[in-house]
């Protein structure tokens, strides 16, 4: 699997990149191992394997879902600077349209 210069032109016109040759050449060599990479990864026989979603076993690391007390609304809203029927306050930041 090879890349040519012409590809390597294409990518970095669609990443925005000002290569120079030197750096086309270099470029060229990266991207070509990094295919013959991936090709191998592809060519692996990977029947009866289960996929991985993560290296480590994941536990749910968050609390339980249980009621607590929590702030009544004009307790939450005693504190605002300022407050309007029932709601906390802001200015407005989008313009009317």
């Amino acid at each position: 699997m090879g890349i040519d210069r012409a590809a390597v032109d294409h990518v970095a016109r669609l990443a925005r990149l000002a290569l120079d040759d030197d750096e086309r050449d270099r470029m060229r060599a990266e991207l070509d191992d990094i295919l013959g990479h991936a090709g191998r990864i592809q060519a692996l026989d990977l029947d009866g394997v289960e996929p991985t979603l993560h290296p480590l076993p994941l536990v749910n690391a968050s609390r339980p879902d249980e009621i607590t007390p929590s702030l009544s609304q004009s307790d939450a809203l005693r504190s605002a600077p300022e407050a309007e029927d029932g709601r906390f306050r802001v200015p407005r930041i989008i313009e009317d349209a």
